[in-house]
């Protein structure tokens, strides 16, 4: 996101478990980062918790080691509806 619009969006779907923990959740990271052409940012127990309570969570511009080009990068969890039988 860049002055509060949306600059570019991915929708991607994994099989697993949603990640509880920082080193789980970098593999996830890397691979929601490859389309953007993004360098991974650096996930922080405070992205966790987000992620694990609110479903979503923001990068700032310091959370990456590189310069980026945008004010937050977000990421936003769907979980899939579990099917009834």
């Amino acid at each position: 996101m860049q002055a509060h619009r949306i600059q570019r969006d991915v929708v991607q779907t994994f099989d697993l478990e949603k990640p509880s923990d920082t080193e789980g959740w970098n593999p996830v990271l890397i691979e929601l980062c490859k389309p953007l052409d993004l360098a991974r940012p650096v996930m922080l127990d405070k992205h966790v918790r987000e992620l694990e309570r609110f479903g979503r969570t923001a990068f700032l511009p310091n959370d990456f080691m590189e310069s980026v080009s945008f004010d937050r990068f977000e990421i936003e969890l769907f979980p899939e509806k579990k099917k009834n039988n």
